[in-house]
């Protein structure tokens, strides 16, 4: 049998985008034999040093970004790496499908539903893991560049070095065979030396379904 291609994810819980595309390569899982490896990154880490530069709705939005972000790599540093993709899931459902943004009432409600201990919610609220937080955050950054947000994800390369992309970014996630092609497209622009970006205005926003 064929090794499954390893594919390394770093999200936020809050990103829309990110996501919209962590759908899709959940959708690739059952068309392709892939292997996901879940790792957080954090929008108020990668902002923090243009609060002052951004709109009071935005800079909001970062104080509560840290919460649901928190929240998970404490769950994988307590729990292990294996609980880190489901308690996305569970978290992103509430955030994104049903609008419950990342209210505390919302990250306990993930806890509870992948049967995670309740009281980790309190580290929504403490720097207990901000050094585990960061080091996972500036992996992702580092295989990519500073010049992009979340999803960012990496892929083998021509030669079986990682390649790492932010993206795709895509609305609504493609199902069957159309995320396998999307995957397709994905390794073999991976597989190009040189290869940097494909890009268009967004004029979507995220359809979740």
């Amino acid at each position: 049998m064929s090794e499954k291609t390893p594919v390394d994810f770093w999200f936020d819980p809050l990103c829309p985008w990110a996501w919209m595309t962590s759908r899709w390569v959940l959708e690739v899982e059952k068309v392709r034999d892939i292997d996901v490896r879940w790792h957080v990154m954090s929008l108020a880490v990668l902002n923090e040093a243009r609060l002052d530069e951004m709109p009071e709705k935005y800079r909001d939005l970062m104080a509560k970004a840290w919460g649901p972000v928190r929240v998970v790599i404490a769950a994988q540093q307590k729990h292990g790496d294996e609980v880190v993709g489901k308690l996305y899931t569970a978290l992103g459902t509430r955030i994104h499908n049903e609008g419950q943004g990342p209210e505390r009432e919302a990250v306990v409600a993930a806890l509870d539903e992948v049967g995670l201990p309740a009281d980790l919610i309190d580290y929504a609220d403490s720097d207990a893991f901000d050094t585990e937080l960061r080091a996972s955050h500036q992996e992702g950054i580092d295989k990519v560049g500073q010049e992009v947000g979340t999803p960012v994800i990496a892929v083998p390369g021509a030669d079986g070095e990682q390649v790492a992309f932010f993206g795709p970014v895509v609305t609504p996630a493609p199902k069957g065979e159309q995320a396998g092609k999307l995957w397709d497209g994905t390794l073999l622009v991976a597989s190009i030396p040189g290869f940097y970006e494909i890009k268009r205005t967004r004029t979507q926003g995220p359809i979740f379904d």
